[in-house]
């Protein structure tokens, strides 16, 4: 009997803290101590978590500034690269101009030498003809020459 009223005891008393608890709101079951406990741990893993956060955000900020300087110093290799390339087109268009200058005044020159002996043949041919007019000239006026009425038949 003795077993049985210790365990209506006991449940009398959970049922009433049961009671107090969903009338009061709080579990009669966590001490004060415990609830502090439990807030610090939170607060410490809250902490931790930050901490650990804030440290890989570091650790890519420091990854992706040392991607930016390797992507700096490629870029101010192949600028010098590029610059020199530019110098050696600079260069090329330049002769380019030169060559083509030289080629302008060549064909102005070979121009000038084909009117030249253009004007030479004509002259070469004017003179062909003054000599043609003396000779058939000659052959008219000359006794010894046969056929007088036809001049040019020499020839």
């Amino acid at each position: 009997m003795t077993i049985s009223w210790f365990v209506r005891c006991q449940l009398k008393s959970w049922q009433s803290r049961r009671v107090r608890s969903a009338l009061v709101g709080t579990s009669g079951s966590m001490s004060t101590s415990s609830v502090i406990w439990t807030i610090v741990i939170v607060v410490v893993v809250i902490v931790v978590v930050g901490l650990l956060v804030w440290a890989a955000r570091n650790r890519r900020n420091q990854h992706l500034h040392h991607q930016a300087e390797e992507i700096r110093e490629e870029v101010a290799d192949s600028s010098f690269q590029v610059g020199q390339r530019e110098a050696r087109a600079e260069e090329a268009e330049a002769k380019a101009r030169m060559v083509q200058a030289e080629a302008d005044a060549k064909a102005a020159e070979a121009s000038a030498m084909q009117q030249h002996a253009a004007q030479h043949r004509k002259d070469v041919a004017s003179s062909k003809d003054e000599l043609k007019q003396k000779q058939d000239h000659a052959d008219t006026i000359d006794p010894a020459t046969p056929n007088p009425e036809e001049p040019g038949s020499k020839g």
